[in-house]
């Protein structure tokens, strides 16, 4: 089993930036397709980004160009640069990770993934 734990969340002003993190309990990242979903209240869970092994990462169209999803085999984590945040973008960001690699038309569907965070709360204010 393995777990995973997101940090970084927290308040942030329109316009600013904050780094997600997620630590799985064993080594992953670099072989595993790894992605972090967001859910808003009253929303239903949403793709955000992703990225494997091997490939370029893969956005939500709402966070292009904002977010950035990235590795850091050395260190195990994945992590979501997020800039340019707005009161969208306010929900609980989750963690997820793949079982193995997966094909480019599987990322963004949620029963891809075998194993989920606890989620951390990002929230944006006026």
């Amino acid at each position: 089993q393995v777990h995973l734990v997101e940090s970084g969340g927290g308040l942030v002003e329109i316009g600013g930036s904050l780094r997600l993190s997620c630590a799985p309990s064993q080594r992953i990242v670099s072989s595993n397709t790894m992605a972090w979903f967001r859910q808003a209240p009253g929303k239903e869970r949403e793709f955000v980004a992703a990225i494997g092994p091997f490939s370029s990462p893969t956005y939500t169209n709402s966070v292009k160009g904002r977010f950035t999803i990235t590795r850091d085999n050395a260190k195990n984590t994945v992590n979501l640069q997020m800039n340019s945040l707005n009161p969208d973008d306010t929900a609980v960001y989750s963690c997820a990770a793949a079982s193995s690699r997966l094909i480019q038309s599987r990322l963004r569907t949620q029963s891809a993934y075998t194993y989920w965070g606890q989620g951390t709360q990002v929230t944006i204010s006026n």
